[in-house]
């Protein structure tokens, strides 16, 4: 008997994805019974489910963001282990983007489909790498689906900021990265580079700080940079969320100097929008490259493509061979999301 299409098993709906031989959500847009996530970032978990499957440090991280909200019922898998839920085996498998992220295996009456979640292929210490996994359908973001997108080495950016430290050394310079991963694996970059010194940051994103080294991401001296003084902070390098550069809470800084840490860098209009005096072209998302790659490594005979550049990269994997087709998933992409993204004060 022939392998069911995937498509008669996985379809979208208001809630997000949903597995219908096993009754469960991926990454569900609204809460529901079961939901298996792929990792912590706001615009795939969710609170209020009644079931919740992911990774531990997935768990962790829901946890410590929503408390009791975080899921009635929550199952831990880790990488490589399986479950079966109704008629469909679920796997886990490392996606590279921040700790705990998963892409989910989904095996049903001998047909697999790959939901990626979102993803990187450059190298992070904080994550697990992203693994490629033959399937039959393949779902991948599209964050920076577009040629103009092409990440430099994160390396080279590290560097041009401690080249403006070494030029103004009275100056704090604060930059934006999101809470969730960029944050982590900014402080983790700046340690490969040689930088030994403690390392400040807005009280939103110490909290996840603090919990990616209960989960063993060693990030060195980390300090909190609300109630230091001026003198102290002239001349350091203090993390924050994106809003808070240019507000506030920066203005207590000794003359800040106001960067960004995003894919979007690329793009200088985002930077102008953002406050960023100096834009930082780091990202955890595949860039074009790395997504067209991808495709090819993978090597399913259809793509379903997510939130961002759906079209041209549905164009492009046509031209490829590959059956293409873009997914309306509402809700998925809203990176502006994070809760202590959106922190406007001083704490």
């Amino acid at each position: 008997m022939p392998a069911p299409d995937p498509e008669t098993w996985i379809t979208v709906t208001d809630r997000g994805l949903y597995v219908a031989p096993g009754g469960f959500y991926v990454d569900p847009t609204r809460p529901v019974e079961r939901a298996v996530v792929t990792h912590g970032h706001g615009d795939h978990a969710r609170p209020d489910n009644s079931h919740v499957l992911a990774t531990p440090e997935t768990l962790a991280v829901m946890r410590h963001r929503y408390g009791d909200r975080a899921g009635a019922r929550m199952q831990a898998l880790a990488y490589g282990q399986s479950v079966t839920i109704g008629d469909v085996t679920v796997t886990l498998r490392p996606a590279g983007h921040v700790l705990g992220s998963a892409q989910v295996v989904l095996e049903h009456a001998g047909s697999r489909v790959v939901a990626a979640g979102d993803y990187k292929r450059r190298p992070d210490p904080t994550c697990a790498p992203f693994e490629p996994v033959a399937c039959d359908a393949f779902i991948t973001e599209a964050t920076f689906g577009l040629p103009v997108f092409r990440h430099p080495e994160p390396e080279a950016e590290i560097q041009r900021l401690l080249t403006t430290q070494h030029l103004f050394p009275d100056r704090a310079l604060v930059v934006g990265c999101y809470a969730l991963g960029k944050a982590q694996r900014f402080i983790k970059l700046l340690r490969a580079a040689g930088y030994d010194r403690p390392i400040y940051v807005h009280g939103a994103l110490m909290g996840l700080c603090r919990l990616y080294e209960e989960l063993g991401v060693g990030l060195g001296p980390v300090e909190p940079a609300t109630g230091q003084t001026k003198k102290t902070l002239a001349g350091e390098i203090v993390l924050a969320p994106p809003p808070a550069i240019r507000d506030r809470w920066a203005r207590r800084l000794p003359e800040p100097l106001p960067a960004m840490a995003s894919g979007w860098m690329r793009v200088r209009q985002r930077a102008r929008q953002r406050g960023a005096e100096l834009a930082l072209v780091i990202s955890d998302h595949a860039d074009w490259d790395e997504l067209t790659e991808t495709l090819h490594e993978v090597n399913a005979p259809r793509v379903w493509v997510t939130h961002g550049s759906e079209e041209p990269l549905c164009h492009w994997a046509r031209g490829q061979g590959f059956e293409a087709k873009a997914l309306a998933v509402v809700g998925w992409g809203e990176a502006d999301a994070e809760p202590e993204d959106r922190a406007e004060t001083a704490v």
